[in-house]
């Protein structure tokens, strides 16, 4: 069986780090054919979804193959996991792999879900599990509600890995003029949450297979910054999932499947839901060293089990 991932380009990916690595190498010990691309590879050819990819062998890292034009069907399962930003390429990717996805091909996550679940927006469906947020672009309001709150934090709609988030109190001089500069001049919302002090303590990630916690992290912001995400240097560390985890996942699981979010990773300060991340959701590898739990392969073989 054929497998394909879409990703930033190949050879930038550090496979002692990256979840994508970690999926792929899983594939390949389960037997499959791994290929890759990026999405510019990606074309319809009349309403025949069309790729440019290459064959990889990922253990040991990596040997890449010439590409060959095949048409999408000729793949079991299609792994979208290009890193953020959700841009027009983005998005226009979406569109040509919901053209292979009604040609029965399986895309995971599918395709007009990644493109209805913005990694901060999707999460106030369940704004009951949030801390108090607010989104909007108008200054008068955001400001409103940083004098509310005491402090806050900052998050633009389209970060990812920690980039860009800022933590403000209400004390801070000049708060109308960064507001302005974070909105664009209140062209674009931004997200504004009360700050949970416990993130100090660290930040969890939770990752679901079909629901599924079957593994997490804590992520312990560095000295000096607020932000646990590993890219902006925050520390992994040893967890389990408590049984207030465990109800969120229940009540998000559901709604996850029924979307076909197969494979997602959330984030949680303190037994409180900050972020769903459906794009290419990180952890994989933190999880097999820390909890010494073989996620990859057990996440091939989630999929595989319902692809029989």
């Amino acid at each position: 069986m054929r497998h394909l991932f879409i990703l930033d380009p190949i050879r930038e990916i550090q496979p002692a780090k990256d979840s994508s690595a970690a999926l792929m190498q899983a594939a390949q010990r389960a037997s499959l054919s791994v290929w890759v691309c990026t999405p510019a590879d990606l074309q319809a050819r009349g309403d025949q979804p069309w790729v440019l990819a290459r064959s990889v062998k990922v253990e040991p890292w990596i040997s890449v193959d010439d590409s060959q034009a095949l048409p999408l069907t000729d793949f079991v399962c299609i792994w979208m996991r290009k890193d953020p930003p959700v841009d027009d390429a983005y998005l226009y990717a979406t569109h040509l792999l919901e053209l292979a996805e009604r040609c029965g091909v399986r895309v995971v996550n599918k395709p007009s879900s990644l493109r209805a679940w913005n990694e901060k927006l999707g999460a106030l469906r369940f704004s009951h599990l949030m801390a108090p947020t607010i989104v909007a672009s108008r200054v008068s309001e955001l400001a409103s509600f940083v004098r509310e709150q005491g402090e806050v934090v900052l998050k633009p709609l389209a970060g990812r890995a920690g980039l860009g988030v800022l933590r403000l109190a209400k004390s801070a001089p000049g708060i109308d003029a960064l507001l302005e500069l974070i909105t664009d001049h209140e062209r674009l919302p931004v997200m504004v949450q009360a700050f949970l002090p416990k993130v100090m303590d660290g930040d969890k990630r939770i990752l679901l297979v079909n629901g599924e916690p079957l593994g997490a992290v804590n992520r312990r912001p560095p000295a000096g910054d607020f932000r646990s995400n590993l890219a902006v240097g925050g520390q992994a560390e040893v967890t389990e999932i408590s049984s207030l985890e465990l109800k969120i996942c229940d009540e998000l699981s559901p709604v996850l499947k029924d979307e076909g979010l197969f494979f997602v990773g959330i984030d949680v300060i303190d037994g409180i839901l900050s972020e769903i991340n459906v794009t290419s959701p990180t952890g994989i590898r933190e999880v097999e060293r820390l909890m010494s739990i073989p996620l990859a392969d057990q996440v091939i073989d989630r999929l595989l089990a319902e692809l029989v």
